[in-house]
Protein backbone atom coordinates (compact mmCIF):
# COMPACT_ATOMS: atom_id res chain seq x y z
CA UNK A 1 0.00 0.00 0.00
CA UNK A 2 1.56 3.06 -1.34
CA UNK A 3 1.29 5.59 1.31
CA UNK A 4 0.59 9.83 0.32
CA UNK A 5 1.82 12.97 2.81
CA UNK A 6 -0.32 15.49 1.00
CA UNK A 7 0.04 18.69 2.59
CA UNK A 8 -2.22 21.54 2.88
CA UNK A 9 -5.06 18.64 2.03
CA UNK A 10 -7.77 20.59 3.65
CA UNK A 11 -7.45 23.79 1.24
CA UNK A 12 -9.29 24.28 -2.22
CA UNK A 13 -6.90 21.82 -4.33
CA UNK A 14 -5.42 19.60 -1.59
CA UNK A 15 -9.25 18.63 -0.85
CA UNK A 16 -10.43 18.09 -4.61
CA UNK A 17 -7.13 15.73 -4.94
CA UNK A 18 -7.77 13.94 -1.62
CA UNK A 19 -11.43 13.01 -3.20
CA UNK A 20 -9.55 12.36 -6.47
CA UNK A 21 -7.51 9.65 -5.14
CA UNK A 22 -9.60 7.94 -3.23
CA UNK A 23 -12.30 7.76 -5.92
CA UNK A 24 -9.46 6.09 -8.47
CA UNK A 25 -7.46 3.89 -6.18
CA UNK A 26 -8.55 1.35 -3.04
CA UNK A 27 -5.03 0.22 -1.44
CA UNK A 28 -3.85 4.07 -0.53
CA UNK A 29 -3.51 5.55 2.44
CA UNK A 30 -3.38 9.37 2.58
CA UNK A 31 -2.35 11.22 5.38
CA UNK A 32 -3.50 14.78 5.36
CA UNK A 33 -1.38 17.46 7.25
CA UNK A 34 -2.59 20.85 7.62
CA UNK A 35 -2.51 23.97 9.74
CA UNK A 36 -6.00 24.82 9.36
CA UNK A 37 -5.14 28.23 8.28
CA UNK A 38 -8.69 30.28 7.32
CA UNK A 39 -8.54 28.61 4.05
CA UNK A 40 -8.46 25.17 5.13
CA UNK A 41 -11.58 23.66 6.01
CA UNK A 42 -12.28 19.69 7.21
CA UNK A 43 -16.01 20.50 5.52
CA UNK A 44 -14.47 19.97 2.45
CA UNK A 45 -13.19 16.04 3.35
CA UNK A 46 -16.63 14.73 4.58
CA UNK A 47 -16.80 12.20 1.97
CA UNK A 48 -13.70 10.53 2.90
CA UNK A 49 -13.33 10.88 7.16
CA UNK A 50 -14.40 8.28 7.86
CA UNK A 51 -12.37 6.03 5.35
CA UNK A 52 -9.85 3.87 7.37
CA UNK A 53 -6.92 4.56 5.34
CA UNK A 54 -7.28 8.42 5.65
CA UNK A 55 -5.71 10.17 8.76
CA UNK A 56 -5.74 13.70 9.36
CA UNK A 57 -2.68 15.39 11.25
CA UNK A 58 -3.36 19.23 12.10
CA UNK A 59 0.44 20.25 11.64
CA UNK A 60 2.25 23.28 10.31
CA UNK A 61 4.97 22.45 7.63
CA UNK A 62 7.27 24.83 9.57
CA UNK A 63 7.12 22.46 12.82
CA UNK A 64 10.41 20.12 12.58
CA UNK A 65 9.44 18.22 15.46
CA UNK A 66 5.65 17.61 14.80
CA UNK A 67 6.96 16.71 11.13
CA UNK A 68 9.15 14.47 12.23
CA UNK A 69 6.69 12.60 14.06
CA UNK A 70 4.48 11.88 11.00
CA UNK A 71 7.78 10.86 9.16
CA UNK A 72 8.62 8.57 12.33
CA UNK A 73 4.88 7.17 12.55
CA UNK A 74 4.36 6.26 9.03
CA UNK A 75 6.53 4.97 6.24
CA UNK A 76 5.75 7.60 3.78
CA UNK A 77 6.14 7.27 0.00
CA UNK A 78 5.09 10.33 -1.48
CA UNK A 79 4.91 13.63 -0.41
CA UNK A 80 2.43 16.26 -2.35
CA UNK A 81 3.20 19.34 -1.26
CA UNK A 82 -0.09 21.70 -1.64
CA UNK A 83 0.38 23.75 1.65
CA UNK A 84 0.56 27.20 0.70
CA UNK A 85 -0.46 30.84 0.99
CA UNK A 86 -1.51 31.68 -1.68
CA UNK A 87 -3.30 34.68 -2.32
CA UNK A 88 -1.67 37.87 -3.78
CA UNK A 89 -3.45 40.40 -2.21
CA UNK A 90 -2.33 39.38 1.38
CA UNK A 91 1.16 38.70 0.32
CA UNK A 92 1.56 42.33 -0.89
CA UNK A 93 0.20 43.22 2.58
CA UNK A 94 1.90 40.61 4.58
CA UNK A 95 4.92 39.23 2.68
CA UNK A 96 6.96 37.84 5.66
CA UNK A 97 4.25 34.74 6.03
CA UNK A 98 4.36 33.57 2.57
CA UNK A 99 8.10 33.60 2.84
CA UNK A 100 7.91 31.65 6.42
CA UNK A 101 4.83 28.90 4.62
CA UNK A 102 6.11 28.78 0.83
CA UNK A 103 9.70 28.85 1.18
CA UNK A 104 11.16 27.64 4.78
CA UNK A 105 8.51 25.49 5.24
CA UNK A 106 9.08 23.61 1.95
CA UNK A 107 13.00 23.50 3.13
CA UNK A 108 11.75 21.81 6.28
CA UNK A 109 9.60 19.35 4.23
CA UNK A 110 12.26 18.93 1.76
CA UNK A 111 14.80 18.06 5.07
CA UNK A 112 12.84 15.86 6.58
CA UNK A 113 12.03 13.94 3.85
CA UNK A 114 15.61 13.17 2.26
CA UNK A 115 16.97 12.34 5.72
CA UNK A 116 13.93 9.68 5.84
CA UNK A 117 14.11 8.46 2.28
CA UNK A 118 18.19 8.59 1.78
CA UNK A 119 19.73 5.35 2.64
CA UNK A 120 23.71 5.91 2.27
CA UNK A 121 24.66 7.61 -1.02
CA UNK A 122 21.13 6.69 -2.70
CA UNK A 123 17.40 7.27 -2.29
CA UNK A 124 14.96 4.45 -1.43
CA UNK A 125 12.84 2.90 -4.36
CA UNK A 126 9.18 4.61 -4.72
CA UNK A 127 9.87 8.09 -2.51
CA UNK A 128 9.28 10.99 -4.69
CA UNK A 129 8.47 14.94 -3.79
CA UNK A 130 5.88 16.75 -5.52
CA UNK A 131 5.85 20.36 -5.24
CA UNK A 132 3.31 21.55 -6.71
CA UNK A 133 3.30 25.28 -7.73
CA UNK A 134 1.55 27.89 -10.11
CA UNK A 135 2.47 29.59 -13.36
CA UNK A 136 2.90 32.85 -11.98
CA UNK A 137 7.02 32.01 -11.18
CA UNK A 138 6.83 32.78 -15.18
CA UNK A 139 5.72 36.31 -15.10
CA UNK A 140 3.84 37.90 -17.36
CA UNK A 141 3.27 37.85 -20.86
CA UNK A 142 2.53 40.04 -23.64
CA UNK A 143 -0.55 39.66 -26.06
CA UNK A 144 1.13 36.44 -27.38
CA UNK A 145 2.86 33.49 -26.53
CA UNK A 146 2.85 30.99 -23.78
CA UNK A 147 5.41 30.10 -20.73
CA UNK A 148 6.99 26.38 -21.12
CA UNK A 149 9.30 24.40 -18.87
CA UNK A 150 12.11 26.87 -20.03
CA UNK A 151 10.42 30.29 -19.58
CA UNK A 152 13.05 32.43 -17.36
CA UNK A 153 11.58 32.66 -13.97
CA UNK A 154 10.29 36.14 -13.25
CA UNK A 155 8.04 36.44 -10.39
CA UNK A 156 6.31 39.99 -10.02
CA UNK A 157 4.51 40.09 -6.46
CA UNK A 158 5.75 38.16 -2.70
CA UNK A 159 3.48 35.48 -3.38
CA UNK A 160 5.07 34.39 -6.83
CA UNK A 161 8.44 34.64 -5.84
CA UNK A 162 7.93 32.94 -2.52
CA UNK A 163 6.94 30.20 -4.63
CA UNK A 164 9.96 30.25 -7.00
CA UNK A 165 11.91 30.61 -4.25
CA UNK A 166 10.15 27.04 -3.01
CA UNK A 167 10.67 25.89 -6.29
CA UNK A 168 14.12 26.65 -7.08
CA UNK A 169 14.97 24.63 -3.62
CA UNK A 170 13.19 21.43 -4.51
CA UNK A 171 15.72 21.41 -7.48
CA UNK A 172 18.99 22.45 -5.29
CA UNK A 173 17.53 19.13 -3.66
CA UNK A 174 17.54 17.19 -7.07
CA UNK A 175 20.56 18.44 -8.32
CA UNK A 176 22.68 18.65 -5.11
CA UNK A 177 21.09 15.46 -3.34
CA UNK A 178 19.89 13.47 -5.95
CA UNK A 179 16.69 13.47 -4.42
CA UNK A 180 13.95 12.21 -6.85
CA UNK A 181 11.38 15.20 -7.10
CA UNK A 182 8.81 17.09 -9.92
CA UNK A 183 7.70 20.36 -9.67
CA UNK A 184 4.17 21.17 -11.13
CA UNK A 185 2.97 24.65 -12.68
CA UNK A 186 -0.89 24.94 -13.21
CA UNK A 187 -2.55 27.84 -13.69
CA UNK A 188 -5.63 29.57 -12.43
CA UNK A 189 -8.08 26.20 -11.39
CA UNK A 190 -11.49 27.01 -10.16
CA UNK A 191 -13.74 24.25 -8.63
CA UNK A 192 -15.58 23.13 -5.88
CA UNK A 193 -14.18 24.23 -2.13
CA UNK A 194 -12.42 27.16 -3.26
CA UNK A 195 -12.46 29.48 -0.52
CA UNK A 196 -13.68 32.64 -1.64
CA UNK A 197 -11.41 35.27 -1.60
CA UNK A 198 -10.64 33.96 -4.96
CA UNK A 199 -12.06 35.22 -8.06
CA UNK A 200 -14.67 32.89 -9.08
CA UNK A 201 -16.12 31.87 -5.97
CA UNK A 202 -16.28 35.51 -4.68
CA UNK A 203 -18.29 36.45 -7.20
CA UNK A 204 -20.72 33.89 -7.62
CA UNK A 205 -20.89 34.53 -3.68
CA UNK A 206 -21.48 38.43 -3.95
CA UNK A 207 -24.34 37.71 -6.92
CA UNK A 208 -26.46 35.96 -4.67
CA UNK A 209 -25.90 38.31 -2.07
CA UNK A 210 -26.43 41.41 -4.29
CA UNK A 211 -23.15 42.53 -3.40
CA UNK A 212 -20.76 45.14 -5.73
CA UNK A 213 -18.61 43.01 -8.04
CA UNK A 214 -15.02 43.84 -7.54
CA UNK A 215 -13.18 44.28 -10.73
CA UNK A 216 -9.45 45.30 -10.84
CA UNK A 217 -8.49 47.98 -13.61
CA UNK A 218 -10.32 47.32 -16.87
CA UNK A 219 -10.85 43.60 -16.09
CA UNK A 220 -8.98 42.73 -19.16
CA UNK A 221 -6.26 40.54 -17.19
CA UNK A 222 -5.97 37.25 -18.92
CA UNK A 223 -5.42 34.01 -17.18
CA UNK A 224 -5.85 30.45 -18.05
CA UNK A 225 -8.43 28.89 -16.36
CA UNK A 226 -8.24 24.89 -15.44
CA UNK A 227 -10.88 22.99 -13.72
CA UNK A 228 -9.80 21.18 -11.03
CA UNK A 229 -10.49 17.77 -11.54
CA UNK A 230 -8.39 17.83 -14.20
CA UNK A 231 -5.78 19.23 -12.31
CA UNK A 232 -5.64 16.00 -9.72
CA UNK A 233 -5.76 13.69 -12.68
CA UNK A 234 -2.33 15.45 -14.08
CA UNK A 235 -0.82 15.74 -10.93
CA UNK A 236 -1.80 11.71 -10.00
CA UNK A 237 0.04 11.00 -13.94
CA UNK A 238 3.42 12.75 -12.84
CA UNK A 239 3.74 11.10 -9.69
CA UNK A 240 3.13 7.89 -11.21
CA UNK A 241 4.91 8.42 -14.91
CA UNK A 242 6.60 11.84 -14.95
CA UNK A 243 10.52 11.98 -15.27
CA UNK A 244 12.26 12.60 -12.28
CA UNK A 245 13.66 15.54 -11.83
CA UNK A 246 11.71 17.08 -14.36
CA UNK A 247 9.09 20.37 -14.17
CA UNK A 248 5.45 20.23 -15.96
CA UNK A 249 3.08 22.85 -16.76
CA UNK A 250 -0.79 22.27 -16.48
CA UNK A 251 -2.84 24.16 -18.35
CA UNK A 252 -6.28 24.41 -19.54
CA UNK A 253 -6.63 25.97 -22.80
CA UNK A 254 -8.99 27.95 -21.67
CA UNK A 255 -7.30 31.58 -21.54
CA UNK A 256 -10.25 34.48 -20.27
CA UNK A 257 -10.35 37.69 -19.63
CA UNK A 258 -11.37 38.90 -15.75
CA UNK A 259 -14.24 40.21 -16.89
CA UNK A 260 -15.51 37.61 -19.46
CA UNK A 261 -15.31 35.61 -16.71
CA UNK A 262 -17.54 37.94 -14.45
CA UNK A 263 -19.93 38.51 -17.19
CA UNK A 264 -20.12 34.66 -17.44
CA UNK A 265 -21.29 34.01 -14.02
CA UNK A 266 -23.83 37.23 -13.59
CA UNK A 267 -25.50 35.92 -16.85
CA UNK A 268 -26.07 32.65 -15.62
CA UNK A 269 -27.09 33.36 -12.11
CA UNK A 270 -29.39 36.16 -14.16
CA UNK A 271 -30.83 33.61 -16.44
CA UNK A 272 -31.21 30.76 -13.49
CA UNK A 273 -31.32 32.03 -10.62
CA UNK A 274 -32.34 35.75 -9.94
CA UNK A 275 -33.14 38.25 -13.01
CA UNK A 276 -32.77 41.40 -10.57
CA UNK A 277 -28.44 40.36 -11.08
CA UNK A 278 -27.12 41.93 -13.91
CA UNK A 279 -24.14 44.01 -15.14
CA UNK A 280 -25.05 47.00 -13.19
CA UNK A 281 -23.27 45.14 -9.68
CA UNK A 282 -19.98 45.37 -11.68
CA UNK A 283 -17.48 47.56 -9.79
CA UNK A 284 -14.21 48.62 -11.00
CA UNK A 285 -11.62 49.65 -8.46
CA UNK A 286 -8.08 50.51 -8.56
CA UNK A 287 -6.08 48.18 -10.06
CA UNK A 288 -4.18 45.92 -8.25
CA UNK A 289 -0.18 46.35 -7.73
CA UNK A 290 1.93 44.54 -9.86
CA UNK A 291 -1.01 42.87 -11.74
CA UNK A 292 0.25 40.95 -14.47
CA UNK A 293 -1.76 40.93 -17.80
CA UNK A 294 -1.96 37.47 -19.01
CA UNK A 295 -0.77 33.98 -18.01
CA UNK A 296 -1.17 31.46 -20.64
CA UNK A 297 0.46 27.72 -20.33
CA UNK A 298 2.12 25.03 -23.17
CA UNK A 299 1.31 22.04 -22.06
CA UNK A 300 2.76 20.21 -24.53
CA UNK A 301 5.47 18.21 -22.58
CA UNK A 302 2.70 17.05 -19.93
CA UNK A 303 0.42 15.85 -23.09
CA UNK A 304 3.41 14.39 -25.07
CA UNK A 305 5.67 12.43 -22.25
CA UNK A 306 2.70 11.40 -19.93
CA UNK A 307 -0.56 11.73 -22.22
CA UNK A 308 -2.56 14.24 -20.19
CA UNK A 309 -4.80 17.15 -21.57
CA UNK A 310 -7.75 18.51 -19.44
CA UNK A 311 -10.87 16.72 -20.02
CA UNK A 312 -12.91 19.82 -19.11
CA UNK A 313 -13.92 22.65 -20.89
CA UNK A 314 -14.95 26.48 -19.71
CA UNK A 315 -17.88 26.50 -20.99
CA UNK A 316 -18.65 23.40 -18.82
CA UNK A 317 -16.36 24.01 -16.24
CA UNK A 318 -17.82 27.22 -14.85
CA UNK A 319 -21.23 25.76 -14.92
CA UNK A 320 -20.39 22.70 -13.22
CA UNK A 321 -18.63 25.31 -10.75
CA UNK A 322 -21.58 27.69 -10.08
CA UNK A 323 -24.23 25.11 -9.35
CA UNK A 324 -21.98 23.91 -7.00
CA UNK A 325 -21.85 26.59 -5.20
CA UNK A 326 -25.65 26.75 -5.82
CA UNK A 327 -25.71 23.34 -3.68
CA UNK A 328 -23.89 23.77 -1.32
CA UNK A 329 -25.25 27.52 0.15
CA UNK A 330 -24.46 26.09 3.84
CA UNK A 331 -20.62 25.81 3.20
CA UNK A 332 -20.36 29.03 1.24
CA UNK A 333 -22.39 30.58 4.63
CA UNK A 334 -19.94 29.26 7.13
CA UNK A 335 -16.82 29.85 5.10
CA UNK A 336 -17.81 33.84 5.03
CA UNK A 337 -19.03 34.19 8.53
CA UNK A 338 -17.38 33.98 11.92
CA UNK A 339 -13.50 33.30 12.44
CA UNK A 340 -13.22 33.82 8.35
CA UNK A 341 -15.22 36.79 8.18
CA UNK A 342 -11.71 38.56 9.10
CA UNK A 343 -9.90 38.04 5.74
CA UNK A 344 -13.01 37.79 3.95
CA UNK A 345 -15.36 40.88 4.08
CA UNK A 346 -12.57 43.35 3.37
CA UNK A 347 -10.36 41.72 1.01
CA UNK A 348 -11.12 43.67 -2.09
CA UNK A 349 -12.70 47.02 -0.20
Amino acid sequence: MITYLVTGGAGFIGSNFIEYMFGKYKDIKIINMDKLTYAGNLENLKSVENNKNYIFAQIDICNKEAVQGIFDKYDIDIVVNFAAESHVDRSIKEPEIFVKTNILGTVNLLNISKNAWIEGDHFKEGKKFLQVSTDEVYGSLGATGFFTETTPLDPHSPYSSSKTGADLMVKAYSDTYKMPINITRCSNNYGPYQFPEKLIPLMINNCLNKKDLPVYGDGMNIRDWLYVEDHCKAIDMVINNGKIGEVYNIGGHNERPNIYIIKTIIEYINKNIDSEVDERIIKYVEDRLGHDKRYGIDPGKIKDELGWEPDTTFEVGIVKTIKWYLDNKAWMDNITSGEYQKYYKNMYE
